[in-house]
C-alpha cells in the first residue's frame, strides 16, 4: 500500500511536517504503511471514502505514522512514555463497532 497523492497533505499537516528530503519521504510512505497493516491485523478494515468512519480511521491512522516518527530514536529520555488516550479510545470504539462480515456474508448467501 502506498500513501495516496490526496491523503498525503492532511498527513503531512497532522504530522507537523514540511519539505521532507527523499530519506523523509521514503519513511513517511514506510510509517504509512505500517500504520494502515497494524489497522488491519487490529481488526478494522478502510472504510469508504467520505464517511464519519473514514474520517476516524484516518486519524487512527495519523497518530501511528506520527507516533512512529516521533519515537525514531532507540531510546527515551526523560518520563516513560505512554499511548495517547484519545487514539487508544477511537481504535477501541472502532474495534467495537466493526461490522461483521461473516453477517453480511450471510444475509447475502441466504437470498441465493
Amino acid at each position: 500500500m502506498t500513501l495516496p497523492e490526496a491523503r498525503k497533505p492532511s498527513l503531512l499537516a497532522f504530522c507537523r511536517l514540511d519539505e521532507l528530503s527523499p530519506e523523509e519521504e521514503l519513511l513517511l510512505e514506510v510509517l504509512y504503511c505500517a500504520a494502515m497493516g497494524y489497522m488491519t491485523q487490529a481488526g478494522v478494515r478502510e472504510p469508504p471514502e467520505g464517511t464519519p468512519r473514514r474520517a476516524q480511521y484516518d486519524l487512527c491512522v495519523n497518530y501511528l505514522v506520527l507516533d512512529g516518527w516521533d519515537r525514531r530514536d532507540v531510546s527515551f529520555v526523560g518520563a516513560s512514555s505512554s499511548e495517547n488516550p484519545a487514539f487508544r479510545r477511537l481504535l477501541n470504539q472502532m474495534k467495537l463497532t466493526e461490522p461483521d462480515v461473516s453477517k453480511l456474508d450471510t444475509l447475502g448467501s441466504e437470498g441465493g
